[in-house]
């Protein structure tokens, strides 16, 4: 019971400082409009950054509402081709630049196909943003009910790998930028999972290549779940 009221003071506290920045931002370009008689220049570039930062809330919030549904558990479930949703999502991440790898053997699991989708563009968003010039993402499924997503980036501290899958935990820390990641990506993905009653796992790859390797592994009837090695 204490770790969890300490878990959500901690989620508590980096909910309100996502949310804090944003709005400082705010207030400090409205209260530089009206000072003097500024340009039209100035005014574009007011109006640029209350945009941005505006955006950068709205996806904020967005994100914590999944995160809060994905907690709540699953009112209709229906059996979704995980392998076929996975070959969809890439295309519509931008990769530019970045090498891609697919392999898709059957798999079918049994829940909701809106958060799922949530699920995969969350990891591969995450593979994209925190990957390298010239690198690779390889997205798999297998029969044995395991989605894998790995990527080439920085190298990684493998006891930091945890951290990364709790609300607002970053490699690199906050620079206040508008439409940055609010480090919500991954525990969004693991908070998916578990409403799907599957496990969602993350290793650093070693150097030269760096990066992470994500795997949900979902319950298939039968078949026993096999420890793999990183794709990439």
């Amino acid at each position: 019971m204490e770790q969890l009221v300490s878990a959500q003071r901690r989620f508590a506290a980096g909910a309100a400082h996502e949310l804090r920045t944003p709005l400082a931002v705010q207030r400090a370009a409205a209260e530089i409009g009206p000072a003097g008689d500024p340009s039209p220049e100035k005014v574009a570039r007011i109006r640029a950054r209350l945009i941005g930062v505006a955006d950068s809330s709205e996806h904020l919030i967005g994100s914590l509402l999944l995160l809060a549904v994905g907690e709540q558990g699953l009112e209709a479930t229906e059996p979704v081709d995980l392998a076929a949703l996975a070959a969809a999502e890439p295309a519509a991440c931008p990769q530019e630049g970045l090498t891609v790898v697919r392999t898709f053997a059957p798999l079918t699991v049994t829940g909701d196909r809106v958060l799922l989708g949530h699920l995969l563009g969350n990891l591969l968003t995450n593979a994209v943003r925190h990957n390298r010039a010239e690198g690779r993402i390889a997205v798999s499924t297998s029969v044995d009910g395991e989605l894998t997503v790995s990527n080439t980036g920085p190298v990684i501290d493998p006891e930091d790998v945890q951290g990364l899958l709790e609300p607002f935990r970053r490699r690199v820390e906050r620079q206040h930028t508008a439409g940055e990641d609010a480090g919500l990506g991954l525990s969004i993905a693991a908070s998916i999972a578990r409403t799907h009653e599957a496990e969602l796992t993350a290793a650093a790859n070693p150097g030269p290549g760096g990066g992470l390797t994500v795997r949900v592994r979902s319950p298939v009837p039968g078949v026993a779940r096999t420890t793999r090695t990183n794709p990439l």
